[in-house]
């Protein structure tokens, strides 16, 4: 066992930090140290099962964090693209696969089981490559979301199903209420047990005080919900899914989040591992035309389906494409339903080897298409607007803001509050909707683009303000602009102190670091609560706020040394706690009555 868990763990050690630092993500890298370990390759590992049902806790811890994110009313919330566009996927990718199937000479029965089971996709593999690339709470990751959410539910009917696809199989003469009966009181234990017996079960263990206990606790709920759920012929993700949304609106979720989440990294990494180790790569040089097909068929036709769904739903191209490139891959339910197929009979297992290898290579595959498609589809896609640019009128003012979002559009009030017009450019279609319905004026354009800047009066403009969300965007903006306009003053948003040093290296008459003086005064208030004179957290903050940025024009010449800006941030730690030490030996001025009264009136107004 100690040998199993140190090939595990050396391989994704070695493998995981190349794929992500390649920008191909972890997943890939978990598949790729299951190729290289399991029977196919080295062999240091031969028995997968041994692995894979362990590694299985790793999907239902999984479906349980996705279920604590997940509450009850954003399920209402969500349920058109649940059962909508969920089921449209399901179904059309069915017919489509289980056709390509029929046209490869493999009987009608056979392909409505492989149409069915290879239209599912992999929560596994489809969320984390979402979340590491922050791609959920967009358009795509809440119908990607949805649409697995609807898989999970689907496939158990479709389980049901396979039997009555086997040869000389018969549809039942009557309902088979037991069964049904079964799964109802099953998934009836885990909801009244989700709603009255955990919350006080928490109370019992002390909440997050006794971490020990409490993540045993954690531990067992999971366990226990997927153990009811397969009790009663329900997908263990499903009754640990269930668990997490009831437990979604509890006052000990994010301490459930943060007990589960190791494990469920940990043991999710097994899962790709053992997926990578069932690769059966001799019948890939046995058959490698057949194999290659099938896995392009199926690729091929779930992105189709993906795509031409999304746009009929009226999502953008990039939606769309983030959506369709998503979704290709086979599920980890697809292996499970290929195995009970064969069991009764309903797919031969020539067919079936041919479908698990094409599945798993699917998932082999699905993180380098998505990575891809990032790298050189969407930035394209994105280059290319959605709607035609505005034609801008510029407002002769001499002052033109890029980007109009939160700190845009204070320039802009404070501007106005003055009476000096400005033109604003902003690259996102929909904040330029959002802001227009609020009364502002702004246009639909791009401020990377030297036209769009000349568009906006920027030959006889005297200021750009340059405050858009994306850090490479601002820099191209300003290279643009001192490269095509020198005359022009640049005032630019910077995100954090690299993001400050490489602005100077583009000359720009001035920055502002967007968090440091919000946090400057949020430290200072934090001093005052703390009992500190107002006085004192003033002149604090004040000798802090002058070292920092005297520090930030210091180490722009040296930044690109770590070596020495590590050396030279140390040196000037130092050299504050002195000037802070040397701060707090001067005596505090004494206030006069008048001033003392002036400073109580204006803290209680």
């Amino acid at each position: 066992m100690l040998t199993t868990l140190l090939a595990l763990l050396a391989a994704a050690t070695v493998a995981v930090p190349l794929t992500r630092r390649a920008g191909l993500g972890s997943v890939l890298g978990y598949l790729v140290a299951g190729i290289l370990i399991g029977p196919s390759g080295f062999r240091l590992i031969t028995d997968v099962e041994q692995i894979s049902s362990i590694a299985s806790l790793g999907v239902i811890m999984l479906l349980f964090l996705i279920g604590l994110e997940l509450r009850p009313q954003r399920l209402w919330v969500m349920r058109r693209a649940v059962f909508g566009l969920g089921a449209s996927q399901v179904i059309l990718t069915s017919f489509v696969l289980m056709g390509l199937a029929h046209l490869a000479q493999v009987d009608w029965s056979s392909s409505a089981v492989l149409g069915m089971g290879l239209a599912m996709s992999s929560t596994a593999i489809v969320l984390p490559m979402l979340a590491e690339r922050d791609l959920l709470k967009g358009g795509a990751g809440r119908d990607a979301f949805a649409v697995l959410l609807f898989q999970d539910l689907a496939f158990i009917p479709i389980v049901a199903i396979v039997p009555l696809l086997a040869d000389g199989a018969k549809l039942p003469d009557h309902v088979p209420w037991h069964d049904v009966s079964l799964g109802i009181a099953g998934i009836a234990l885990i909801l009244v047990g989700g709603r009255f017996v955990l919350p006080p079960l928490f109370r019992l263990v002390g909440g997050g005080r006794n971490q020990e206990v409490f993540t045993v606790t954690s531990l067992f709920v999971v366990v226990a919900a997927a153990f009811v759920a397969t009790q009663v012929g329900l997908s263990a993700s499903l009754g640990a899914f269930m668990a997490g949304v009831l437990l979604s609106d509890s006052e000990y979720r994010h301490e459930l989040q943060i007990d589960i989440e190791p494990f469920e990294g940990l043991l999710l990494g097994f899962f790709f591992i053992s997926v990578g180790m069932s690769a059966d790569l001799h019948l890939v040089v046995a058959d490698p035309l057949r194999l290659g097909i099938a896995t392009l068929g199926l690729l091929g036709g779930k992105i189709a389906v993906g795509f031409l769904l999304t746009l009929m739903g009226r999502q953008t191209a990039v939606n769309a494409t983030r959506f369709a490139m998503a979704l290709p891959q086979a599920s980890e339910f697809s292996l499970v339903l290929f195995g009970a197929a064969v069991a009764v009979g309903a797919l031969s297992p020539s067919h079936a080897a041919v479908a698990t290898l094409a599945s798993a290579l699917s998932m082999l595959l699905s993180p380098l298409l998505f990575a891809g498609s990032e790298a050189w589809i969407i930035p394209r896609l994105q280059r290319t607007p959605e709607r035609p640019f505005d034609t801008i009128e510029p407002s002769g003012s001499g002052i033109i803001i890029a980007g109009f979002g939160r700190m845009g559009q204070i320039v802009g009030r404070v501007l106005q509050m003055h009476g000096i017009p400005f033109t604003a450019l902003e690259r996102d279609p929909g904040q330029v909707d959002v802001v227009r319905r609020f009364g502002n004026n702004v246009y639909f354009g791009d401020p990377t683009r030297p036209d769009m800047l000349r568009a906006a009066g920027a030959d006889e403009a005297k200021l750009l303000i340059v405050v858009l969300d994306d850090m490479e965007a601002v820099l191209r903006t300003v290279e643009v602009a001192r490269r095509t306009f020198p005359h022009l003053k640049v005032l630019a948003r910077a995100r954090n102190r690299r993001h400050a040093h490489r602005l100077m290296d583009l000359k720009v008459d001035g920055l502002v670091r967007e968090t440091f003086h919000s946090s400057l005064a949020l430290a200072e208030k934090a001093l005052m609560a703390v009992g500190t004179p107002r006085e004192a957290a003033r002149r604090g903050v004040a000798l802090f706020r002058d070292h920092d940025e005297r520090n930030l024009r210091e180490t722009h010449a040296i930044y690109k040394d770590e070596q020495q800006l590590i050396q030279s941030v140390q040196q000037a730690a130092a050299e504050l706690e002195s000037l802070f030490e040397a701060d707090r030996r001067t005596p505090e001025p004494v206030e006069s009555e008048p001033a003392r009264n002036r400073r109580r009136a204006t803290s209680e107004t």
